[in-house]
């Protein structure tokens, strides 16, 4: 028998219950990015939690973000333990979703394009709204060096000081975006908490008077067994150019800079995550050699 109940918080019976599964997920889809021992991902911090049991066994698990993106859309995520899959626990747990959310429009996202998450997605009346694309390159050795603009330097990111200039910049920058727009000073200083942050691999652009122009954030993803041949991997985490300093080749240099940062590491491969209908980004990151590998979806009702 399943059941299926919400809660607010997560103590720390539920939690180690959640981790487990994710980690269920993990060994066989790839998906999400945690490993044992780690807290749970940032996107499940907070509630509301959907808890889905049968006789017992967390079978199914879903987070609602009832704050909504940047657009005001509630966005969910949806993960079975594989060894639960076909037996109507995804169904359930997309309805308790719908309900929860109300009249609100609600996207629930399904990394990696997996077919089963289509046809659930199909039969509940969701359709496709958004691709993320993953793409990725082997390093390159003849990377060039970056040319900046005339006027322009690079040096990397100070903890403590360069807060505050690298969210505006991205604001301006992702005012478009349904996350990355949102980024705070309290969301950078939480990110520089973590194991993975690297200073060294935060590129800043600033011009003669000291202010910044664009920013490329890089980030090394541990080896996953299910992804990138289980290998040790980069990424161009956020590329970020202040729209005023667009058009003369600024987020190219940037993005060779983090690149060339990250192939000197000794990293044997790169990754990028670039909206599916960002067509001019797409070309620049192709010229670059990156080309597409997966593809995150989210559907909409």
């Amino acid at each position: 028998m399943l059941t299926v109940v919400w809660v607010d918080e997560l103590d720390e019976t539920t939690t180690r219950e959640v981790r487990e599964l994710l980690l269920a997920a993990r060994k066989v889809d790839g998906r999400p990015d945690i490993s044992p021992g780690e807290p749970l991902p940032g996107e499940f911090a907070s509630g509301p939690h959907l808890l889905a049991r049968s006789d017992g066994v967390l079978a199914g698990y879903a987070h609602l973000d009832t704050s909504g993106d940047a657009f005001g859309r509630q966005v969910a995520e949806l993960i079975v333990r594989p060894d639960h899959r076909r037996r109507g626990v995804g169904t359930e747990v997309l309805s308790a979703l719908v309900d929860r959310a109300g009249g609100a429009q609600l996207r629930v996202w399904a990394h990696g394009d997996h077919p089963g998450a289509a046809a659930l997605a199909e039969r509940a009346g969701f359709s496709r709204a958004r691709e993320l694309l993953v793409m990725h390159t082997p390093v390159d050795p003849d990377w060039p060096e970056p040319r900046l603009p005339e006027g322009v330097s690079l040096r990397t990111f100070v903890p403590g000081q360069d807060e505050q200039a690298v969210i505006e910049v991205n604001a301006r920058a992702f005012d478009w975006h349904p996350e990355q727009g949102r980024l705070t000073v309290d969301d950078l200083r939480a990110e520089e908490a973590a194991d993975w942050f690297d200073a060294d691999g935060f590129f800043l652009a600033e011009d003669s008077t000291g202010k910044l122009l664009g920013f490329h954030w890089t980030k090394v993803h541990p080896a996953n067994p299910r992804r990138f041949g289980g290998r040790e991997t980069g990424e161009v985490y956020v590329v970020g150019v202040d729209p005023g300093a667009q058009g003369g080749g600024l987020g190219k240099a940037l993005t060779l800079a983090g690149l060339r940062y990250l192939r000197d590491r000794g990293l044997p491969q790169v990754i990028l995550y670039v909206e599916g209908d960002n067509a001019p980004a797409i070309a620049v990151y192709s010229r670059l050699g990156f080309t597409r590998h997966e593809v995150d979806v989210q559907y909409e009702r």
